[in-house]
């Protein structure tokens, strides 16, 4: 087997303060990535594109979300960083504003940047509404779970 075949893939997920779309995006994808026996070849983390909530845990609505399904969630949040986008092959964002905000930082690295609901066009939709604000955390999760699969 090449070294091209041992290569692990980076998928870094980003929505705006990580602390409720990106890090549920996360735990998600790797439980996916957990079920088909991956682990070893995939690697994921979440960042957010401001600093607000740098330090924080996910919102407890995440985290109640992806507990019911027996995923761990221990990240912190954190923003997104100049070297992150050597270090992940995909960059996935929660809505244009931060895809847009990615284009404008990327320079040119090598990297694939998307959006989650890229993943999902049966859905319709483009953007991945905030459940920060308006408390829709299942809706929110059964579209990134839509997307993930």
């Amino acid at each position: 087997m090449s070294s091209a075949n041992n290569r692990i893939i980076g998928v870094l997920f980003v929505c705006t303060g990580n602390i409720c779309r990106s890090p549920m995006a996360e735990g998600i994808f790797r439980h996916y990535v957990e079920q088909a026996g991956l682990s070893g070849r995939i690697k994921t983390d979440s960042a957010g594109i401001s600093a607000w909530n740098v330090g924080d845990p996910p919102h407890p609505g995440v985290t109640a979300l992806l507990a019911e399904r027996g995923i761990r969630c221990n990240h912190r949040a954190r923003m997104i960083q100049i070297d992150d986008f050597a270090r992940f092959d995909y960059i996935v964002a929660a809505e244009r504003a931060h895809l847009d905000a990615l284009r404008r930082m990327v320079g040119s690295a090598p990297v694939h940047l998307s959006l989650l609901l890229d993943y999902a066009p049966d859905l319709g939709l483009r953007d991945i509404p905030d459940p920060y604000y308006d408390g829709r955390f299942r809706d929110v999760h059964d579209m990134i779970d839509r997307a993930c699969r």
